[in-house]
């Protein structure tokens, strides 16, 4: 794969809550979510009767926002539900813990749509990424008109083709896509390319990179689905041979997605650390490249390296 450090299309910035993301690479560091009451998450007690240890869901998530803030890389929570009034329960409960923006993360679109009444309720709209609106679902004409009635903002758009696995499968499944979402009024569009197995990340890298090229869109992926799946990596090396894939894996998808999904949020302290690191040296390619360097005080280049960046800027 070869990096590209400047997309001639307009690449879209957008903004949920206070984070920003998207545009020219390196510009901003990508999105990180995390997913919370997930399958097999030992936090939940009871899913029927939404009981589940507050007290370990709190620390979990104020130590997502600690490294998002100490890193200057940006964390979502993504919590995940079976049914609406599951996924009701959880959202209470976050926006009782947190004021940050916050996904969700349903599979079954009539729940979604459901959980997702509830939010908008509350008024929660600007802090809502909808995740996500897939080739896979009943209804997207109907979806998104429902979503534009409730004021839905940021949205997820997953692309892929099931005829054509490839890179060039994402765009195409895409652009029949967003002639369906496009009515919907969202302000950001973020675009899912679905990693299908960890050696085939590699497609929706590739994929990444023809998105921001035609459309200029936010775009990313879930790594962690290739190497979560990887289940004999855990066998052969134990885990810490899997934390230094997931690590690993994490870095080389930072240097081409806008966000990316992580997967349990117990990996948050080795992925934030790890995409902070990568972020920081793509900035300083684009900068040898382009000359330019990113505005943000935040960004990690500038938060963690400063002392690189003056003498950058003294050359």
């Amino acid at each position: 794969m070869t990096l590209k450090f400047r997309y001639q299309k307009e690449q879209k910035v957008c903004q949920i809550g206070g984070i920003r993301l998207g545009g020219q690479p390196g510009e901003n560091p990508p999105l990180l979510l995390g997913s919370l009451f997930q399958k097999g998450d030992k936090l939940v007690e009871s899913r029927k009767k939404r009981k589940f240890d507050r007290a370990g869901a709190t620390e979990r998530i104020q130590e997502m926002e600690r490294l998002a803030d100490e890193t200057g890389v940006p964390g979502m929570v993504a919590m995940v539900a079976n049914s609406p009034e599951e996924m009701n329960a959880y959202v209470d409960f976050f926006v009782s813990v947190s004021d940050r923006p916050f996904a969700i993360d349903i599979w079954v679109q009539n729940t979604r749509l459901e959980a997702t009444k509830y939010i908008c309720e509350q008024g929660l709209q600007d802090r809502l990424l909808y995740n996500s609106i897939t080739p896979w679902d009943e209804d997207i004409p109907g979806q998104v008109a429902m979503l534009r009635d409730l004021g839905v903002k940021h949205i997820v758009v997953q692309a892929f083709d099931v005829e054509d696995k490839t890179p060039t499968g994402r765009p195409k499944s895409l652009r029949k896509m967003l002639e369906m979402v496009e009515g919907g009024g969202f302000e950001s569009i973020l675009v899912d390319t679905a990693v299908m197995n960890l050696p085939a990340t590699a497609f929706s890298l590739l994929a990444n990179s023809l998105v921001k090229d035609e459309f200029g869109l936010p775009v990313g992926s879930a790594p962690s689905n290739g190497t979560y799946m990887w289940k004999k990596s855990r066998e052969m090396w134990g885990s810490k041979g899997f934390v230094g894939i997931d690590a690993g894996i994490h870095a080389i998808c930072s240097l081409a997605s806008d966000f990316m999904l992580y997967g349990p949020m117990t990996g948050s302290q080795r992925v934030f650390p790890t995409v902070a690191a990568s972020s920081a040296l793509l900035a300083t390619l684009v900068y040898d490249d382009t000359g330019v360097l990113p505005e943000s005080e935040s960004h990690p280049l500038n938060l963690l390296f400063s002392d690189m960046v003056e003498q950058l800027v003294g050359q």
